[in-house]
């Protein structure tokens, strides 16, 4: 996507893009910054690289790139001798990579459930919360399973792309 005519879209995915990930959650501008590592076409990037590419402030990409990091969405790299740092997506299997991240939350939320779970008395909420707690358990154990279904399903789909 890195064509001098594809900027305008490339960029326009970004923001679409961008907009559904800070409506789950994530600051706007790692968000910007996230769905252009995930779209354009370089591995690596500079701060600079990725300052020119979204059309901001390099101040406005520190930010973002230190937070992407600590939620280990982007990996920091450095080559020998140069003092810029260059970032890139963390895994290449980076769904997967960010749906695991979730299951120590998932064993937080059910241990602040079942601790709150026996200090409520029999009733609705009572049982809203059990039934909560059950899904975070199941959830915790489907999420192994799902990830090496999907890590099969990914190798024979990249099998049948290299036959074709």
């Amino acid at each position: 996507m890195s064509d001098p005519g594809g900027d305008d879209a490339l960029l326009r995915f970004v923001e679409q893009f961008a907009m559904v990930l800070t409506e789950s959650g994530l600051p706007r501008m790692p968000a910007r910054v996230f769905a252009y590592v995930l779209a354009e076409d370089r591995e690596r990037y500079t701060a600079a690289e990725l300052a020119e590419g979204l059309r901001v402030s390099p101040a406005a990409i520190s930010g973002a790139v230190r937070a992407l990091v600590q939620a280990g969405l982007l990996a920091r790299e450095r080559e020998p001798g140069s003092r810029a740092d260059h970032y890139r997506i963390y895994d290449d299997d980076v769904w997967a990579h960010i749906i695991m991240q979730r299951e120590p939350l998932l064993r937080r939320y059910t241990a602040v459930l079942s601790e709150g779970l026996g200090t409520l008395g029999e009733g609705r909420g009572a049982q809203r919360i059990a039934e909560t707690i059950e899904y975070m358990e199941f959830m915790r154990g489907e999420l192994p399973q799902m990830i090496e279904r999907w890590r099969r399903h990914r190798a024979e789909h990249a099998a049948s792309e290299i036959e074709e």
